[in-house]
């Protein structure tokens, strides 16, 4: 089941990584938009790319994306829109601007649907300009649920700190999760630690100081007893190091009341966990709705763990407020 999704997304991805690789090399450089947060050649191209793809796959399936061709299309960004198309035509011989804003602009459905795709094509664009984790997430909502998530996580070495850098992430419900190199290779599973103490137990959080409130972090670390340093990376390369258990620990705190996470930024990695048998919810104890748009609107903040160590990061939240 799910095998012919399965192997579209992963070429995709994959597609989609060696894109943002080549824009890298070439100096990637960010435009701003409305909300002041940056955009490159290398989101567009990359949500260019695996929205065509899912498009002739599975042609009924709608697509949450988080970009959109607009600004694109201004005058003004004519130099980026040819950038763009460059890149992807490096993929897709004979792609004009046309299509690729075409294609770019299949992911801007917003409207809940029993069955879509959710996609970020750079999940932490700070971090891929720094040259540091980035990751391209997607993954396929069925009835709510996450069934089928892959994740390109091109600057992820490979387990350990091994040699090999680039590492491709798969799960599908209830089959487990997997990891591969990125340039090929063979597929291994993969599975959260096994520790249940708190005091040896290695939270991962963000590196940017407002996608989580890294103050409250530091609280409830001190009130479990975490003795180990936080791993800050960018992106959903932290559900990665979580579900092949190099990490037991990520929190998304909200910064401001009432803030809601959008579903790109987790849907791919928490099935991941899932799958390598850790436990995600909300800060409630609560599972994650996808179902309800481009927000996770029923959900307030994330919690990701082993699953071990899940029941007393609750009561812990609980007690801290």
């Amino acid at each position: 089941m799910f095998a012919r999704e399965l192997e579209v997304a992963v070429e995709a991805l994959t597609q989609a990584a060696r894109l943002c690789q080549a824009v890298h090399r070439q100096s990637a450089v960010a435009i701003a938009k409305n909300d002041k947060s940056p955009v490159t050649v290398a989101d567009f191209g990359s949500q260019a790319l695996v929205c065509r793809a899912l498009a002739e796959g599975f042609p009924g399936d709608p697509i949450v994306a988080e970009e959109g061709s607009q600004q694109l299309r201004l005058p003004e960004q004519a130099s980026v829109l040819a950038d763009v198309v460059r890149h992807v035509a490096a993929f897709v011989p004979g792609a004009a601007a046309g299509d690729v804003c075409g294609w770019i602009d299949r992911g801007g459905t917003r409207d809940p649907s029993p069955r879509f795709w959710t996609l970020d094509p750079i999940d932490g664009t700070k971090g891929f300009l720094r040259g540091e984790q980035y990751a391209v997430a997607l993954g396929l909502v069925i009835v709510g649920q996450v069934t089928l998530s892959v994740l390109a996580c091109p600057n992820l070495r490979s387990a350990g700190g091994g040699a090999i850098r680039g590492a491709l992430f798969t799960a599908v419900k209830g089959r487990g999760a997997h990891e591969q190199p990125l340039c090929g290779g063979s597929t291994r599973p993969i599975h959260v630690s096994d520790n249940g103490a708190p005091q040896v137990a290695r939270l991962c959080e963000s590196v940017e100081g407002g996608h989580s409130d890294q103050h409250a972090s530091a609280e409830l670390a001190q009130k479990l007893g975490l003795t180990l340093p936080p791993l800050r990376i960018d992106s959903q390369a932290k559900y990665a190091v979580v579900a092949r258990g190099e990490a037991d620990i990520y929190l998304r705190l909200p910064t401001v009341a009432g803030r809601r996470e959008w579903i790109w930024d987790h849907a791919g990695g928490a099935l991941l966990v899932a799958q390598a048998g850790g436990s995600v919810t909300d800060l409630d104890g609560r599972p994650l709705d996808f179902s309800l748009g481009p927000k996770l609107s029923a959900n307030r903040g994330v919690v990701v763990s082993n699953g071990k160590l899940h029941a007393a990061l609750l009561a812990a939240l609980r007690e801290t407020g």
